[in-house]
């Protein structure tokens, strides 16, 4: 797909969702209700209602929404729900494995060791036996998303909010980020996220090593029974040529950090989601994320013909409010951005491939057409890229 599909009906995180994810809500239901009979006391009494399966859902982890019903101290109360399920391998999943107690288990810890908010856990099932696949129980906390679909850079409430609302839920996100980075000892408090297994400490510079080395795996996984993209060979071969001087202690990093996986109340961040991409590495890493993440639908906005939000997640007004927050500089933002960049294109590879998969999308002739943002990655690779953007936008 390239960027003279984006105008579409169909945006790309509607793309590749196989037709099995779609299962009956009823028996969803009462699957989830034997199933909490084992969870709860015996007098507890649950009843799962109104199961929904989110219209955006199944690129990733599976989620389902629901409302449970159970005795507490003699009383009916209701609990509003999520259950993220691993997908079953014939669904073509985005990535290789999925580690559902392990995102479990870091949500959970952040909450009790942090100020980051961070949904309750309730549960983490490493059986499949009950939906098909392990899964994690959480609580479903109200408040807005800015959208996918679509993009909030094409109108939306984020888009429509005053000037200086959007700066607060831009600084306040960044906060997460701060807020997330001071955990102490991350090495110690998440070993099986550690390069370095048994290691009390672990260096930045190894932690990016190793997260590099895993994106060379998850390429080679990606491209194993398909055509590789030139693009992307390339974006690796210029990481290997412009490595950065990495410095301190790797620090817990949230994966996959964007506004679209935080939900806000007035502006503020109250839940801060979906955590399978977290691991140990350079502050700069979620950084470089949140910002190029932002630019990726911006730039789908201005190929739309729309304004977007220029005035929105600036890269050097993301370093500086950092900076304010944390006391840490960041550095080698332009390494990092082109590195989220590359990263998302290999994301964006698979989940084409799986729409050609499923019938939803024919293969191109030139394997990267497949990258939505291939222009994007083009010009940050020939060193034009942030040139052409307003200066405010440059670290």
């Amino acid at each position: 797909m390239s960027f003279d599909h984006t105008t579409n009906n169909r945006h790309y995180s509607e793309m590749a969702r196989p037709g099995e994810s779609r299962t009956d809500p009823a028996q969803i239901a009462n699957r989830l209700q034997r199933w909490l009979r084992n969870k709860l006391p015996a007098d507890a009494e649950p009843a799962v209602t109104d199961v929904q399966v989110p219209d955006a859902n199944g690129m990733s982890s599976e989620t389902i929404l629901f409302d449970a019903l159970w005795r507490e101290n003699g009383e009916i109360r209701h609990h509003g729900l999520v259950a993220r399920i691993a997908p079953a391998p014939s669904a073509v999943p985005v990535f290789p494995s999925y580690d559902m107690d392990q995102q479990y288990q870091v949500i959970k810890t952040v909450g009790i060791l942090s100020s980051v908010p961070v949904p309750r856990v309730y549960w983490s099932e490493t059986s499949a036996e009950a939906l098909g696949g392990e899964f994690f129980v959480m609580e479903r906390v109200d408040g807005q998303i800015p959208p996918d679909v679509m993009p909030y850079t094409f109108g939306s409430w984020l888009s429509e909010a005053s000037p200086g609302d959007r700066r607060r839920l831009q600084d306040s996100s960044v906060r997460v980020l701060a807020e997330l980075h001071s955990i102490p000892e991350p090495a110690q408090l998440f070993p099986a996220l550690s390069p370095e297994p048994g290691s009390d400490d672990v260096t930045a510079d190894v932690a990016l090593c190793a997260h590099v080395n895993g994106l060379h795996r998850y390429y080679d996984w990606v491209v194993e029974t398909g055509p590789r993209s030139p693009l992307i060979d390339r974006g690796l071969e210029w990481l290997d040529e412009h490595w950065p001087t990495v410095t301190g202690p790797a620090v817990l990093c949230w994966g996959d950090a964007r506004v679209g996986n935080i939900i806000y109340r007035d502006f503020e961040p109250v839940a801060v989601l979906d955590w399978e991409m977290a691991t140990l590495g350079p502050r700069e890493l979620d950084l470089g994320w949140m910002v190029f993440l932002h630019r990726f639908f911006e730039d789908l906005a201005g190929v739309a013909g729309l304004p977007g939000v220029p005035d929105f997640l600036r890269r050097g007004d993301v370093a500086e409010t950092y900076r304010n927050l944390s006391g840490y500089s960041p550095t080698d933002l332009d390494f990092f951005t082109l590195y989220a960049a590359l990263r998302h294109a290999i994301i964006m590879f698979r989940v084409q491939s799986r729409a050609v998969a499923f019938g939803q999308a024919e293969a191109p002739e030139d394997p990267d057409d497949m990258i939505l943002h291939r222009t994007t990655l083009e010009r940050m690779l020939d060193g034009t890229y942030w040139n052409g953007l307003d200066e405010k936008g440059v670290a």
